[in-house]
């Protein structure tokens, strides 16, 4: 059996990818994988997509999603190498492994491999997610455009030159935390004052929801909408 797409790791930007990409892509092309057979499993069945171990997802698909930590890339990457170096077909690595170059992705799967390096953010679970991207001279364009057009229900898609990725995801991918620590800091400060917690957490998440918007939908640079409260 053959998939467009597989992912080992179903954690919470992998699973977050899977989602958004049975959006677009049929289910039945899509598999999935994990050292925690149970968390893949759950995912599967919420999505209605295959299931394996990790050999299975690396032997059978078209994009291959690596959406372990870091630090396990290397453990994750000796139980697959000589199924990538068996493999009759040609596939595609799919990193999304903060500030691990395509360079070392390749030394880890041990092979010249076509790379897509990504960096996602948590809002790619509700679509509305920031995902960078950037590949090696392997990658086709064809690849490319099919990546992204089945990629487009995580949310916006940006190419961007590997040097600067590490730089564009400090804003993208750590970015929201800091949001979410404004609308948390903004609740507090309303309860303090005598607000229910549900109405504080309320006018703190539309606060933020509209401000965003209409940055979005406004020409005017960030300052000048500043000023315009004020």
């Amino acid at each position: 059996m053959s998939y467009k797409y597989g992912f080992i790791g179903c954690g919470n930007m992998g699973g977050a990818l899977a989602r958004a990409v049975v959006k677009t892509a049929a289910p039945e092309s899509v598999i999935l994988g994990d050292k925690d057979s149970a968390k893949a499993s759950a995912l599967a069945n919420e999505l209605g997509t295959a299931e394996g171990d990790i050999i299975s997802v690396a032997s059978s698909s078209e994009y291959i999603f690596i959406g372990v930590k870091p630090q396990m890339l290397a453990e994750m990457f000796a139980e697959i190498k000589d199924t990538l170096a068996a493999s009759q077909k040609r596939f595609v690595l799919v990193s999304m492994a903060a500030g691990v170059s395509i360079e070392s992705i390749k030394e880890f799967a041990g092979g010249d491999y076509p790379v897509i390096r990504i960096m996602p953010n948590l809002p790619a679970s509700v679509g509305e997610g920031m995902i960078l991207y950037t590949t090696d001279d392997k990658v086709t364009d064809e690849e490319v455009g099919t990546f992204v057009h089945d990629m487009q229900g995580s949310g916006k898609l940006d190419k961007i030159d590997e040097k600067l990725i590490d730089a564009a995801s400090a804003i993208s991918g750590c970015g929201p935390a800091f949001i979410f620590m404004l609308a948390e800091a903004l609740a507090d400060g309303g309860v303090l004052a005598g607000l229910p917690r549900d109405k504080a957490l309320l006018y703190a998440k539309q606060m933020i929801k509209g401000s965003a918007e209409l940055m979005l939908c406004s020409d005017k640079h960030p300052e000048a909408l500043k000023d315009a409260v004020c």
